[in-house]
């Protein structure tokens, strides 16, 4: 039997990472665009979980199941953890990933720390008055000398993961869906919906 949610993003690459994960475990995700509605409310969050429960109660509001959201960010350590819960406004505010990129490529010129990691904060609500509940994963890494392979989206092309010592640009989706931040947080929240059937 198919478990339908829905996912709020109007990202097809987090999209798609949601559907690769879960849809075998019987589950139908749909995004806000393939119901028809909008849903992309102001994240004036302070963390992860905060933006993650203001998208996750808006969608909510408007469709007839459960709904998922999540707010994810890289952390570079040498840069005070930013961009963090700004980064893809980071990215909009310089014209797309290209200008992102250079950017953090400057601002790292002549430092020796290069470490990084991404965090996802996965925020489920089973109806709009729900008690939210959060799963979080956590990519630890660092930021490439320049951006490599056209695979993933986002910050991945400047991205080495340790774990999977694999850099996310070049790296197969069944690599980066075991070791993304986004991945352990999907693989903790489809954990509890298999034990909560």
């Amino acid at each position: 039997m198919n478990i339908e949610i829905c996912l709020a993003t109007s990202n097809e690459g987090k999209l798609r990472e949601y559907r690769e994960i879960l849809a075998p475990m019987g589950y139908v995700i749909y995004s806000p665009k393939d119901l028809g509605i909008e849903s992309d409310p102001i994240e004036n969050g302070t963390t992860y979980r905060e933006n993650a429960l203001i998208k996750a109660r808006d969608l909510a509001s408007k469709v007839p199941f459960p709904v998922l959201s999540d707010d994810s960010g890289i952390e570079i350590a040498a840069l005070g953890n930013a961009p963090g819960i700004h980064t893809a406004r980071f990215a909009k505010e310089r014209g797309g990933y290209a200008g992102a990129f250079e950017a953090i490529l400057n601002e790292l010129k002549g430092k020796q720390d290069r470490s990084a990691r991404f965090v996802c904060c996965i925020c489920y609500l089973s109806s709009p008055t729900a008690k939210p509940l959060y799963f979080e994963g956590v990519c630890p890494g660092s930021i490439l000398d320049a951006p490599v392979g056209e695979h993933g989206f986002g910050y991945d092309p400047l991205f080495h993961s340790i774990e999977a010592n694999a850099d996310f640009g070049t790296a197969s989706e069944e690599i980066k869906n075991r070791y993304s931040h986004r991945g352990k947080a999907i693989k903790a929240l489809g954990l509890y919906l298999s034990i909560k059937g």
